[in-house]
């Protein structure tokens, strides 16, 4: 499965953005969903996760503030960000795989990634 992202952009603290993943290829109905992150000079952790069946897992740090989705028709995964903090800014990808419900915010748990959308928040 191919995926590319979107929605990245700048925004001020206590904003709000949304971002989309498109995939292409594969069955995506079968696939775990999920959104890291990066931001310089850190590891890549994870953001939020959502299973084929609408299971879903968030970080602690973005647990009320931020909501994942997805749309299997439209092959689509959403992230909405709301409440943003300057912490937040990052690189932020999306991935695709079929992870045990214990590696949901796992990335090695994910093969298949996008090309990353930028988020900056500015205070």
């Amino acid at each position: 499965v191919q995926l590319q992202a979107s929605g990245g952009g700048l925004v001020q603290v206590g904003g709000s953005l949304r971002l989309s993943c498109a995939a292409s290829g594969g069955t995506f109905s079968r696939y775990s969903m999920a959104w890291f992150r990066q931001a310089p000079g850190k590891e890549r952790e994870s953001v939020a996760a959502i299973r084929w069946n609408g299971y879903k897992y968030y970080a602690d740090s973005v647990e009320g503030r931020f909501t994942i989705s997805r749309d299997n028709a439209e092959k689509m995964v959403y992230l909405r960000m709301n409440s943003l903090k300057s912490e937040d800014t990052a690189v932020y990808y999306c991935a695709a795989g079929q992870p045990i419900l214990s590696s949901l915010g796992t990335w090695r748990a994910y093969p298949n990634w996008g090309q990353g959308t930028e988020v900056t928040v500015s205070s």
